[in-house]
């Protein structure tokens, strides 16, 4: 019995020991986001038909950005206004390309869309990924150069980490119509935009988990392992200066009470299970619509159900551009 108790404290020991440096090679990781996914390569012809403006900003923090401009094309009645734009947002992984060939031609038709590659991802600069933290910096860079160009009113449309992105920028930089709100984000980046400055009029946030650890440990597959991502991003903020909790949705989503809001999830999405959608939802402020595509994976609504998904996208945006007009 005595023999069995000091094995296990030995074990318990070397576990305490050992988790640091795990930790440490983990957040490291999580920081070296892939630059581009390997099918980006057969998208080449698909994003040239789609046309547009290959576009260069800079970040608020000054990253040099990469971007693709793609000009308004209604279809209908609807009068796409040149002083409305949509900022779409790609994952954690890979260049905004995949999300400009399948949302592209759908949002084109409700205003222009810049897609917009994070930093260290597709064109743009070097520079760790942070999760939303840093990333803000780039959507307030975007902000900015929609905003040189007549740009008045802005939705924001991004997935899974482009989601959490959107939603932590909204309430770090504030809509653009009342006072910045992210004094109630604790350790989150400076809010002062030069003028002009768009107004973020709607934001959509696709397959959103609601804390961090949660969609980085159970993407790891392993026991134990949203406990072991907790731990590194407890790492991961002392190496980049802040910590990415500290804006992820569970965090921010309470603040865009003035800003309508869709989340979307997959019903089979592994990552986000139905009662991390419902703290999500519990914390998202009241008004804030929902859309479950049942059987869809992480990321993949739209390809599940692109009717449905389109409708609901489609719904908020134009609501949210005719109310803002006003």
């Amino acid at each position: 019995m005595i023999r069995r108790a000091l094995v296990m404290t030995a074990a318990l020991g070397a576990a305490a020991v050992s988790i640091g440096p795990v930790s440490d090679g983990l957040a490291r990781r999580l920081m070296a986001a892939p630059r581009r996914l390997p099918e980006e390569a057969g998208m080449a012809t698909l994003l040239d038909r789609l046309g547009g403006e290959v576009v260069r900003l800079r970040s608020r923090d000054g990253v040099r950005l990469t971007g693709r401009w793609l000009a308004a094309e209604p279809g209908d009645d609807w009068f796409a206004d040149p002083r409305e734009a949509i900022l779409l947002l790609h994952g954690y992984s890979g260049s905004v390309t995949p999300d400009l060939v399948e949302f592209g031609p759908f949002l084109r038709q409700t205003a222009g869309v810049l897609g917009l590659d994070f930093r260290g991802h597709g064109g743009s600069e070097a520079a760790p990924t942070t999760f939303g933290l840093n990333e803000v910096e780039d959507v307030a860079g975007a902000l900015a150069w929609l905003g040189e160009r007549g740009v008045r009113r802005v939705a924001i449309v991004g997935s899974s980490m482009g989601g959490i992105t959107a939603i932590a920028a909204t309430a770090v930089l504030g809509d653009g119509r009342l006072a910045a709100a992210d004094a109630s984000v604790e350790g989150a980046a400076p809010t002062t935009v030069d003028p002009p400055r768009p107004r973020i009029v709607a934001v959509v946030g696709d397959s959103v988990s609601p804390e961090l650890a949660l969609v980085v440990g159970r993407r790891m597959g392993v026991p134990g392992g949203v406990r072991l991502a907790g731990h590194a991003f407890s790492r991961f903020a002392r190496m980049v200066g802040g910590d990415p909790r500290a804006t992820q949705p569970l965090a921010a989503v309470g603040l865009l009470e003035d800003v309508p809001l869709l989340l979307v999830h997959g019903g089979a999405d592994p990552l986000i299970p139905p009662r991390a959608r419902a703290r999500l939802a519990a914390a998202a402020p009241e008004g804030t619509r929902h859309l479950v595509i049942e059987g869809a994976a992480h990321g993949e609504a739209h390809r599940k159900d692109p009717d449905a998904w389109e409708a609901a996208v489609g719904e908020l945006l134009r609501a949210a551009f005719e109310a803002a007009r006003g």
